[in-house]
């Protein structure tokens, strides 16, 4: 089933994106598919070649919608609330680093 439930803030979606990462290995695959998005824009600014840009989608929703589809066993949220979610993704990634979100 869709979720079809607005949100009016971040602060209100975040438990519902964590919520739907509550398997471990979804959450590492996303932790994976951001990180190499984090290092291939280090590496097209460093080279200074835009083109390394084009593989971005790949390597970021590549590794998480293996985790959502295979893992998780539910839609990504990014098809219903895609701003949020990206925002989500890397708030999750800094809660990963930080300790407040488990590998």
């Amino acid at each position: 089933m869709e979720n079809t439930r607005r949100f009016n803030t971040f602060a209100e979606f975040y438990p519902y994106y964590l919520s739907e990462h509550s398997n471990s290995t979804c959450r590492r695959l996303h932790f994976i598919g951001t990180s190499l998005v984090i290092l291939i824009v280090a590496l097209a600014l460093i080279v200074g070649n835009g083109w390394w840009l084009i593989v971005l989608p790949i390597a970021g929703y590549g590794f998480a919608w293996v985790g959502h589809f295979f893992f998780e066993k539910n839609r990504p949220a990014t098809f219903q609330h895609p701003f949020y979610s990206l925002l989500g993704d890397f708030v999750m990634y800094r809660d990963m680093l930080r300790g407040k979100v488990a590998f």
